[in-house]
């Protein structure tokens, strides 16, 4: 190969490494900037806190919630008052069990077709709309402290009853039973979009009394674990499995996670 081809190649796989080199410095030096830009600011937030100030305004949150009779998604929005005290708009829809409840394989002729929830009535949601106290109670004063915040709410509950259909068959024919021990061969659950057109609406009202750690509060990002009790008074019985008591008051326990951001 001539020298000068030589040369050429050289001049050329260095020029490579030398742009590559920058980019990577150019790189390495912005996340540098955002880093400063971003410790710079968390430390202008502790200070205002220190000195009484709102650091920030509102929040807003989604959350997925573990019940010990069943399961829900929240949604609350959130205005500071101080900084350590945050009215919370909460709105949340719960699938609510009974504890007796158990899914079981139903079965034809000794074949596994789908599975039934023996002696369900009826499926129990719930809609609640409510306001709450968050009160900061304690937290370490850094940028990735835990606070631990206090919360007592309440408002209104709308309980909805879908009732729980499976499909049987009789002589060959199917249909919709709301009885499942009727005598039929029955094979599965109907389905979730059957029933509501028979829908019924039962008014109640519920509270909670719940305590949060939330992870990194100098953040804009949220990030909670929120632990509680829960009450609910609905103003009619509510028939979750047959020859099983109707209860119209409800006690639980719940943890949540909740994911957001504040402004």
């Amino acid at each position: 190969m001539p020298v000068k081809k030589i040369a050429i190649s050289l001049v050329l796989v260095l020029a490579a490494f030398y742009s590559e080199a920058q980019y990577k410095k150019e790189t390495m030096s912005k996340k540098q900037e955002r880093k400063e830009a971003r410790r710079e600011k968390i430390n202008q937030l502790m200070k205002q806190e220190e000195e009484g100030e709102v650091v920030f305004n509102k929040q807003n949150v989604f959350g997925i919630k573990l019940i010990t009779d069943g399961y829900g998604l929240s949604y609350e929005h959130g205005r500071y008052k101080s900084n350590r005290k945050t009215i919370l708009y909460q709105f949340e829809f719960n699938e609510k069990r009974h504890p007796k409840e158990k899914s079981e394989a139903a079965s034809v002729s000794g074949f596994q077709i789908n599975s039934v929830r023996f002696g369900k009535t009826n499926n129990f949601y719930q809609a609640k709309l409510g306001v709450a106290l968050q009160q900061r109670i304690g937290g370490k004063g850094n940028k990735n402290g835990v606070a631990v915040s206090g919360i007592l709410g309440g408002g209104l509950s709308l309980g909805l009853l879908k009732p729980y259909y499976v499909d049987v068959e009789n002589f060959g024919r199917k249909t919709y039973p709301t009885i499942i021990d009727s005598g039929y061969t029955e094979l599965s659950a109907a389905g979730i979009f059957v029933g509501w057109d028979e829908l019924e609406f039962n008014p109640g009202a519920h509270a909670k009394l719940a305590m949060r750690f939330d992870y990194g509060r100098f953040n804009e990002q949220v990030t909670a674990i929120e632990v509680g009790l829960m009450t609910e008074f609905y103003s009619k019985k509510v028939s979750q499995l047959a020859y099983v008591k109707e209860k119209q008051f409800f006690f639980s326990a719940y943890i949540s996670l909740l994911l957001g951001r504040r402004k």
